[in-house]
């Protein structure tokens, strides 16, 4: 599997708890682990280790497609079965062999899913052995999804909605009775009745424009925190940390300023006023923030673009606060002093910086070509962005914990 390409898609529980990330590997249309028919066992074990599991999935389940060939050779037994639900595509025929093969894996602690599951009766010999259904939201219908939720729900079965991109599908699938949900829904504002800051943010938010403006104020930025208690805290948590390697402990914000300098300073409480704004948001979307924040960062200087690293950190933290204030983006940026740059590429997606906006957005979809497309005549995309996406996770990780 020479494909350097993986992304993961975070798989939430009925509580909205990080249950799991689908990983996404560059290997067609179905983005499966799919290690050569002929390799040796040696090929296929530096294929499970082309990516690193706990910094794409850290404690969560990694949910990984299978297809034929990769379920009969046996490759599949190489990834850890506590830490592994094995994907059934729905090109894959049920066979007695694969019926076989499915049973030994059940046998030996794995969960099986049937992925993009259609209710068929060629499928009876699995339904014993699964543990989720899951069931494409965008490429099925209303009343199939809904058949499915009455014949299932209820049954030993979890019911796991796939491609859920909305605020209105996710209660669809609630509605349904469906229990996993996975998609990108969670990073999209739910407007039915926030229509200003709410009050519990406000401070954050001004907090946010504090350190982004074009002067910054030291007084206005402690005033700001002292409101906040909690805020004193993570500062102070993330200054102190083995992340930041300061040889000093920082105890207040003028010594901050003087350890980090004002862009390092600028750039953590900007980190700061974000991930204080999630209260009452998933999880995840802090660490989804972070890692597009850090990836591009990381990708600027590979496209010759140093000098806007701070602007397109900024431009990856800022792309989920209208899901964090349940506002309209337009509305969320015109109260904070952002480069033009960074307002065009996240209301508009255009400008000099849409291409990096665009590509890590793609990135978390899978969708390759599209980044080929962007990045191609610029550099080697498949050399470097997996890279730089890996890279911006385990800082995001370090940030998030």
């Amino acid at each position: 599997m020479h494909e350097r390409y993986i992304a993961r898609q975070p798989i939430f529980d009925s509580r909205m708890k990080l249950y799991g990330y689908e990983l996404l590997f560059r290997d067609g249309p179905e983005n499966a682990f799919s290690p050569a028919k002929e390799a040796t066992s040696s090929v296929i074990v530096d294929s499970t280790m082309l990516f690193d599991l706990q910094t794409l999935t850290g404690s969560a389940k990694a949910f990984i497609n299978l297809d034929s060939n990769t379920l009969l050779n046996g490759a599949a037994l190489l990834l850890p079965p506590e830490r592994t639900v094995l994907e059934i595509l729905e090109s894959v025929e049920p066979t007695p062999e694969v019926v076989a093969a499915c049973q030994d894996l059940c046998h030996k602690g794995y969960q099986l899913a049937l992925d993009d599951f259609v209710d068929h009766p060629k499928w009876a010999p699995l339904l014993a052995m699964a543990k989720f259904l899951k069931v494409d939201f965008c490429a099925s219908q209303a009343e199939e999804r809904e058949a499915i939720a009455r014949r299932y729900g209820g049954t030993n079965l979890h019911l796991l909605a796939e491609k859920v991109e909305t605020q209105a599908a996710k209660r669809d699938a609630d509605h349904l009775g469906y229990s996993f949900f996975q998609g990108y829904f969670f990073c999209k504002p739910n407007m039915v009745e926030a229509r200003q800051v709410p009050p519990n943010k406000f401070i954050y938010l001004r907090l946010l424009e504090a350190a982004t403006a074009a002067e910054l104020s030291h007084k206005e930025i402690e005033d700001i925190i002292k409101q906040d208690p909690s805020l004193v805290y993570r500062l102070l948590r993330y200054l102190n940390s083995p992340l930041m390697g300061l040889r000093t402990e920082v105890h207040s914000v003028q010594h901050a300023i003087s350890l980090l300098g004002e862009r390092e300073f600028r750039r953590w409480v900007t980190v700061l006023a974000v991930v204080a704004m999630a209260s009452g948001k998933p999880p995840e979307l802090i660490r989804t923030a972070l890692t597009r924040a850090f990836f591009c960062e990381e990708i600027s200087g590979l496209l010759g673009m140093p000098t806007d690293r701070s602007d397109l950190f900024l431009m990856g933290l800022l792309s989920v606060t209208d899901a964090l204030l349940d506002l309209p983006i337009e509305r969320v940026l015109a109260g904070v002093p952002v480069s033009h740059d960074v307002t065009l590429a996240l209301s508009r997606q255009t400008g000099r910086f849409s291409d990096i906006y665009n590509t890590v957005l793609s990135y978390e979809q899978g969708d390759w070509s599209r980044i080929e497309a962007m990045l191609g005549p610029r550099m080697d995309a498949e050399e470097h962005v997996p890279a730089c996406y890996i890279q911006a996770a385990k800082r995001a990780n370090e940030v998030a914990v």
